[in-house]
């Protein structure tokens, strides 16, 4: 035993200023002076400890406060630590259980690994381990935490909550949403461009029970028939030229979890076929395979399309379309609900000045009035676009007209108040400064092309 405290003073000495979070360990051994002595040692890490001489004591402990490391003896008067692991996982399920005997041997170690424990060692013959192990079951735990608080990051970031807006049309939206998310329904999400049938894809994943799975994103319009069906369902080594090996498809990586396809009209007819059947039976074959797969996923699919004109019209399969459309959920335009535009400005507003480290602006009522002037063709996704060229160009806390760009403003009933000219003049010359001259990255970011800039340039004699 004094070697064992020793070797951990040591330790303890040379360990002292590690950066160890503060977290609470519980000693179980009926040694009432090594218990005390290793609390010492183990103080002096940081750590908040507590002592008990037997299982029942120890389990009293726990029923009040839960520890996060629980260093418990094997051979106690009352119980055996390697059976008794399971107990104290009910009791603190988050906790890190590491065994000591004064009697190892490799059966009972083999066995409380299995049981759950985080390790397991010989007094005295692993004296010099103690500290050291104590530093790698805080890290577990530590890096639990972050796992964990980003999860609930997600799980916050993605909730129905964070869908903004108050109108009757996307609060009805919400509301039938919320109710097919709780089963397992396949869904088809309608809407124009940018009016976040995505976001509602991943709230309804988000509360589901499959939440805790994959949430995996498809654009079928991004890819070509080959690629596509190689992403959706996976190939085998030389499936096609540069298929060097064998390759999980979407529906493989969210086996459990949600599939999202966005654009599912533009999904090949001989895709669609394949498609169907997982949703009819959970099967698929791999693009160069024979073998028959199965997989358990949710589809969720979005398009801007009339589907229902498309299958008529032999565009799109109609036993798939009426197989997708068993729950369909139409998203609003954002010209539909413009007493939203204030709330998802400030929200834009808010999240761009966090990311460039500026302070949160306030919106002038003439700004806002020309945003809910405007018709939107992009919806959301064109007004957060707006709102982060307008940060751009603000110099002050305030965005006013001037900082639109030229084309919303002279949409306005009021444009004629305004010089377009000058406004789209001045707006051009903020991009450049805020790319240094970049021109390419400035025509990016005021969505025209490289051409139009260069002429604009020199109509505006800013070259």
């Amino acid at each position: 035993m004094k070697a064992f405290v020793k070797t951990a003073a040591a330790n303890s000495v040379a360990l002292l200023h590690n950066d160890i979070p503060l977290l609470r360990i519980l000693i179980i051994d009926d040694e009432e002076k090594l218990r005390q002595l290793l609390s010492r040692i183990i103080r002096l890490e940081g750590f908040d400890v507590r002592e008990a001489g037997t299982m029942n004591e120890a389990k009293k402990i726990l029923q009040k406060d839960p520890a996060d490391i629980l260093l418990c003896d094997v051979k106690l008067p009352d119980a055996n630590g390697v059976e008794s692991i399971a107990g104290l996982k009910a009791l603190a399920p988050h906790s890190e259980i590491i065994l000591l005997t004064a009697y190892g041997n490799i059966a009972d170690g083999v066995q409380a690994m299995r049981n759950g424990a985080f390790d397991y060692i010989t007094k005295g013959d692993d004296n010099d381990k103690i500290i050291p192990l104590l530093q790698r079951a805080a890290e577990k735990i530590k890096l639990a935490g972050k796992v964990q608080s980003l999860q609930q990051q997600l799980e916050k970031k993605y909730a129905f909550d964070s869908i903004i807006g108050s109108t009757a049309a996307i609060r009805d939206v919400v509301t039938m949403a919320q109710k097919v998310a709780a089963t397992d329904t396949t869904v088809l999400l309608l809407g124009e461009t940018g009016t976040g049938k995505e976001v509602f894809a991943r709230a309804i994943h988000q509360a589901s029970p499959r939440r805790k799975q994959e949430f995996v994103a498809l654009n079928c319009s991004s890819f070509t028939r080959e690629l596509l069906e190689s992403e959706l369902f996976g190939h085998k080594a030389g499936a096609f030229t540069g298929a060097v090996k064998d390759k999980k498809g979407l529906l493989e990586e969210a086996n459990g979890g949600t599939v999202f396809l966005d654009e599912i009209g533009e999904l090949p007819l001989e895709l669609q076929a394949k498609l169907l059947r997982v949703l009819e039976n959970g099967e698929y074959i791999k693009l160069g395979d024979t073998k028959t797969h199965r997989v358990n996923v949710r589809v969720i699919a979005a398009t801007n399309r009339n589907l229902q004109q498309d299958a008529t019209a032999g565009l799109f399969r109609s036993d798939l379309y009426f197989r997708l459309s068993v729950f369909s959920l139409s998203l609003p335009p954002l010209r539909e609900r413009t007493a939203d535009i204030p709330l998802l400005a400030e929200h834009f507003a808010a999240f761009f000045a966090e990311r460039t480290n500026k302070k949160t602006p306030r919106l002038s009522k003439d700004y806002i009035r020309l945003l809910q002037q405007y018709s939107w063709p992009g919806n959301i996704r064109e007004l957060k676009n707006i709102l982060e060229r307008s940060l751009i160009l603000a110099d002050n806390n305030e965005l006013q007209p001037e900082h639109l760009p030229a084309d919303l403003v002279s949409h306005s009933p009021d444009s004629s108040s305004f010089d377009l000219a000058s406004a789209e003049k001045a707006h051009i010359r903020k991009i450049l400064q805020h790319t240094g001259g970049n021109k390419t990255e400035a025509a990016r970011l005021l969505q025209i092309g490289i051409s139009t800039l260069y002429r604009k340039l020199e109509e505006y004699q800013l070259g």
